[in-house]
């Protein structure tokens, strides 16, 4: 298992892309700890990764409360330390809209929201890693250009200067820092011909969620070793660098 004795936290849990990725983490050894707004949405995540063998414990906590966050870190630590936290939050966009027809207010949502929330995530989390290492990972959008999506590509973009900051203050601490690049939400079934995003790609569809928690567990284990300020790129060819 990559992430035996691990102790994760998954925030934004109860969301589709952060139950996928927490039940992949529990599948591989880890401890984990699902966070979010609602306690009947994580119960319910936690019961299946149960069900499935893993291990899972809930905690309610809001990641713009930074107080809160902080004592809730300070707490998954004192039982057992913390070495991965993932970041599956909304970023609250409002997409469809034309900048030119869109309040400047609309559009800095979810660059702010963004920001704030991974930057409380990643601080309150590090300084239980200082002394072990550890590993912090986002999950963003792709780079290809796309109308109409508001402020999400400036969001996505800010993130990925952030994760860069991090990573560079705190490498020497023997955390790592990295964030998951995929082209909208991910398609849990067949590639969908219709699908106005999916033609650019050059694998023709999009990551399934299963695809996005595997390449997790693999960024957040020891087989990533080397790999800080860096983006995985799973967009299955929107984006080629």
């Amino acid at each position: 298992m990559l992430l035996q004795n691990k102790t994760a936290i998954v925030y934004g849990a109860a969301g589709p892309v952060g139950a996928a990725v927490a039940g992949a983490f529990a599948r591989e050894g880890a401890r984990v700890v699902l966070a979010g707004r609602t306690q009947q949405t994580l119960a319910t995540v936690a019961e299946q990764i149960r069900d499935a063998g893993g291990n899972a414990e809930t905690a309610v906590v809001d990641v713009t409360d930074q107080a809160a966050m902080r004592a809730h870190a300070d707490e998954v630590a004192a039982t057992g330390g913390i070495d991965i936290a993932f970041n599956a939050t909304s970023n609250d966009d409002l997409q469809g809209i034309p900048l030119l027809d869109m309040d400047f207010t609309d559009f800095a949502r979810p660059v702010s929201k963004a920001i704030a929330a991974h930057f409380t995530i990643a601080t309150v989390t590090a300084r239980h890693m200082t002394s072990r290492g550890g590993v912090i990972l986002a999950m963003g959008g792709g780079r290809e250009a796309i109308p109409n999506l508001g402020g999400s590509h400036v969001a996505w973009s800010a993130l990925a200067g952030l994760c860069r900051q991090l990573a560079s203050e705190l490498g020497s601490r023997g955390i790592r820092v990295a964030w998951l690049l995929s082209p909208g939400s991910p398609d849990p079934g067949d590639p969908d011909p219709g699908d106005p995003l999916a033609a650019p790609m050059l694998l023709g569809r999009r990551p399934s969620y299963a695809d996005v928690a595997n390449a997790a567990v693999f960024a957040a284990s020891d087989w990533a070793a080397t790999m800080t300020a860096t983006e995985i790129n799973l967009t299955g060819g929107a984006v080629v660098d």
